[in-house]
Formats: structure tokens, sequence, C-alpha cells
């Protein structure tokens, strides 16, 4: 049975949104050209064509496991975060939007060095350090296989040099002081992963989204070695869960931070915890 782009748009929408897809056509559109190796640009320009049987069969695929909800991300290998295509796959944590709030916030103002603590796919400092020629990074994670990717991603952006990946735990054998640190650190409580879609709670790694019990921990094991790894007029920013702003100033406040700023995402959600060294 041959079938038009056209067609297999709205075939693969329905099959997507019956399995509870949310985005369904939007989704379809993705996946059709992965599978053609096109951009959506090129494929809107191709509706009546008509496709060949190993492209039904592909898609076929495709439709299968997203019906799953393994996340687009999986199953095309990339996303799209600030100005890069990233690699991603099940070992790190999806970067997202949101975390774009952070990043902007980075750049405000200047630096020369920066660490990335629990980097995950490298999304944050790779983006940084793309956009600060002049710019040095370390970036740290306890996953040896996420680092893999970091790696990759860094070849890719052209940074490369300009960064040293640790397989650590936070700032565990990283030594000097840094102008700027950053961090998306894993969050959501124990009670809340029951909450999360079957896309985030099923496909991405539980390292990188939860501590367990009240999802609070990292931010204390941070807040213990953050003076002694900010220089002088250092900068951090740390994303945060939409209702962990108080408790996370606590935190930090009590390690004896007292210029502290909640910033907002571009939904209005508390997103992203900003503080100066004293």
């Amino acid at each position: 049975m041959s079938e038009t782009v056209a067609d297999t748009l709205i075939r693969a929408s329905l099959m997507l949104a019956a399995a509870g897809i949310e985005g369904a056509e939007r989704d379809a559109r993705v996946l059709l050209a992965h599978v053609l190796d096109i951009d959506q640009t090129s494929l809107t320009a191709r509706m009546n064509d008509t496709l060949p049987q190993s492209a039904l069969y592909g898609m076929d695929r495709v439709i299968a496991v997203r019906s799953l909800h393994q996340p687009v991300s999986h199953i095309t290998g990339k996303r799209d975060f600030w100005n890069h295509e990233f690699l991603v796959n099940s070992d790190v944590l999806d970067p997202r939007p949101d975390t774009e709030t952070l990043v902007a916030a980075a750049l405000e103002q200047p630096f020369d060095s920066v660490l990335d603590l629990g980097t995950g796919s490298g999304a944050i400092i790779l983006s940084l350090l793309a956009e600060r020629p002049q710019a040095m990074g370390v970036a740290t994670d306890i996953s040896a296989k996420a680092l893999d990717v970091a790696r990759r991603n860094a070849g890719r952006i052209g940074v490369a040099d300009r960064v040293e990946f640790c397989e650590a735990n936070w700032f565990e054998g990283v030594s000097g002081q840094f102008d700027l640190i950053v961090s998306n650190p894993p969050y959501i409580s124990e009670s809340e992963m029951a909450d999360l879609g079957p896309d985030v709670r099923d496909w991405e790694p539980h390292l990188a989204l939860t501590p367990g019990k009240d999802g609070l921990e990292a931010y204390r094991h941070i807040a213990l070695g953050l003076k002694a790894a900010l220089a002088q007029n250092g900068r951090a920013y740390f994303e945060i869960g939409c209702r962990q702003a108080v408790d996370v100033k606590d935190i930090f406040t009590n390690a004896g931070f007292a210029q502290l700023q909640v910033l907002q995402d571009l939904s209005g959600h508390d997103r992203v915890i900003a503080l100066n060294a004293e």
C-alpha cells in the first residue's frame, strides 16, 4: 500500500494520539523528518510525495516506540538547546527549554572560568563556552556514560579543547576557583516521582532526576563546597523545582550566602537560584 507524506502524517498523528501522546501531530512531523533524514521545512514541501516502503517501515517502527512513551529525543538521538543540537540518549537528562533561563542569566556578565556540577549531556556548560571563546571549563558527573555523551557534544560544538570532564560526585576531585559555577542537579522528591509523566519517569535516568527523600540533598552537598570553589566576585546559578525556592534559599543562606535571587522561567515559574560570592 502506498502513502503520501501527508497521508502518513495523518495516520501517525492518530496512532500517537490514541496512545495518549500529547502533541501527537508535532511528534509525527519530527519523527517522519527523522526517518527521511530531512528537516521539517523540506517535509512541508513534500506533502504530496509518495513514500518508499523503506520509509513506511521505518515510520511504523518509530511510531511503535513513541507509543510506548519513549521520548522523541531518544528516538532521534538529538535535542535542540540554546543555539546548538545536542546528542542525547537514555544515559542523560533531556535538556529542556526551562534550563535556558539559567544559561541566559549566566551570560549576562563576563567570566573566564566555569564549573558545571552534574553536567549530563553538557548542554549548559557547552552552551556557555560556545558564547565565550576565551573561557575555560570543568564539568563533573558521577556517570561515566553521561560524560561520554558530553565529550561527544563538546567535539560537535567545537569547544573540546576548552573543557575538562571529571567523573566525580559534585566538587570531589575539583581544584581551584571559578568565576562561574552552574548546575541542574536532581531535585525531584521521592514522593513526586510517581506523578511524573511516563516519558520522563520510565525513560530518563533516575540518578539525574531525583536524589530521593525531599529532593534537596544535591543543594546541601553543593552548599558545603561552594564558598571554597567560587572566586572573588564569582557567581553561581542552580536550577530548582518550581516549588523549592524557599527551601533552597534557606540552604544557601545557612551556608553563608546573603546575595540570593530567584529567577523565573518563561512560564513565570521559579526556576533558578542566583547567588554571588561575598
